[in-house]
């Protein structure tokens, strides 16, 4: 999605800002890129499979933009199709700052972060606002069962560019079931070493 990409975000001033800087060039590529936007390819597939959270931002009708964090159990957020992808919207603090924006203006930004991967994938989409009483089976697909969170509604984003970003200035962070993946062989073979001292501090005894 090259090109879908520049088509959206290249705008008059961020070309003029580019030019300023001496990036202009260097970013035509986008432009220039034999890739009208195809849709989602197996490796956002996969990567948005992955994800536990996301940061979305919205913008009111006053022109203030609004940066939220998502997040639930890995997979919250599903990919539909290869141009849509969707999450069920659990109940928070009741503030509704993004639905309310997206009620005036239907864009939403997105950044996906692989933290100790040092990755990240940017998503520029329109999004369609599903209660249950509306359509309970899309609802429901969108739902974690396993996950004990109220789903009030379903958000559904028509994937319209993407880009890939690139890894500079990611300083890698672990949750804790990625540390625990890391530790506990560690931790097990202490154990094992541990045990066989042991073993042979009682085996040298008289």
């Amino acid at each position: 999605m090259a090109t879908a990409f520049a088509d959206i975000t290249f705008t008059p001033s961020v070309k003029a800002a580019q030019s300023l800087y001496g990036s202009r060039e260097a970013n035509s590529r986008f432009e220039l890129a034999d890739d009208p936007g195809i849709g989602l390819t197996e490796p956002e597939i996969e990567f948005i499979g992955e994800r536990d959270s996301f940061y979305q931002a919205t913008v009111s009708e006053f022109g203030w933009p609004y940066v939220q964090h998502r997040g639930g159990p890995e997979g919250f957020l599903k990919v539909l199709d290869a141009h849509t992808i969707g999450f069920a919207d659990f109940r928070g603090n009741r503030q509704y700052l993004s639905i309310g924006n997206l009620n005036f203006n239907d864009r939403i930004s997105m950044i996906l972060m692989d933290y100790p991967n040092r990755r990240r994938l940017k998503l520029w989409g329109r999004v369609r606002i599903v209660h249950e009483s509306e359509d309970p089976a899309l609802v429901s697909q969108l739902a974690v069962p396993a996950y004990r969170a109220r789903v009030e509604r379903g958000i559904v984003i028509d994937v319209k560019a993407i880009e890939w970003n690139c890894p500079q200035h990611i300083t890698p962070r672990y949750s804790k079931a990625e540390l625990s993946y890391l530790i506990n062989p560690l931790l097990e073979e202490i154990a094992a070493l541990k045990a066989q001292l042991a073993a042979s501090n009682d085996a040298s005894k008289p």
